[in-house]
C-alpha cells in the first residue's frame, strides 16, 4: 500500500501534496513510490530551483514531526528531483503513469540508481546529508 492516490493522472493529486506539506501523510504509506510521486508533482508545479526549495522544505518539516529527522539526506533528495526534472524534459511523460513506465530504474530501490552516480562512502559522509554535493561517479 501506498499513499499514491488511485489515479494519478496527467495532473497530481492536490491532496497528495497538500498532507505531504502539511506533515499529516501516512508515514507507514510514504514509499519511495510516493516520494517520487510528490516530487514529480513539484516537478510539474515549479521552476526546478523552486521545486527542490519546496520540497526539501516539507520534507525536512516531516522528517522532525515524525521524530525522524536523521533520516533526511540532501544530496538524494537533490539528486531524485534533478533527475525527475531531466526525465520529464527530455522523455516527455506528461502523465504519471507513463513516467512510472518510461523511468522503472527511478523506482528501484535495490541497487538504487543512486549508486550508479554516488560512492557509498559520499554518500555516508555528513557533508552529503547536510548539503547537495555532486556525483563522485559516472553513470555505469
Amino acid at each position: 500500500m501506498s499513499a499514491l492516490p488511485a489515479a494519478a493522472s496527467h495532473r497530481h493529486d492536490a491532496k497528495t501534496v497538500e498532507e505531504f506539506e502539511a506533515g499529516t501523510i501516512d508515514p507507514d504509506l510514504f514509499d519511495h513510490e510516493a516520494h517520487v510521486y510528490v516530487a514529480w508533482s513539484y516537478v510539474q508545479d515549479y521552476e526546478l530551483k523552486d521545486a527542490i526549495v519546496r520540497f526539501c522544505s516539507a520534507l525536512r518539516q516531516l522528517t522532525i514531526r515524525l521524530g525522524i529527522e536523521s533520516k533526511y539526506h540532501e544530496t538524494i533528495t537533490w539528486f531524485f528531483i534533478i533527475l525527475i526534472a531531466e526525465r520529464m524534459s527530455t522523455r516527455r511523460s506528461d502523465d504519471w503513469h507513463s513516467f512510472k513506465c518510461q523511468n522503472p530504474d527511478i523506482f528501484a530501490t535495490g541497487p538504487s540508481i543512486v549508486g550508479r552516480y554516488y560512492s557509498r562512502e559520499r554518500l555516508d559522509s555528513d557533508l552529503a546529508r547536510r548539503q547537495f554535493l555532486l556525483p563522485d561517479r559516472l553513470p555505469a
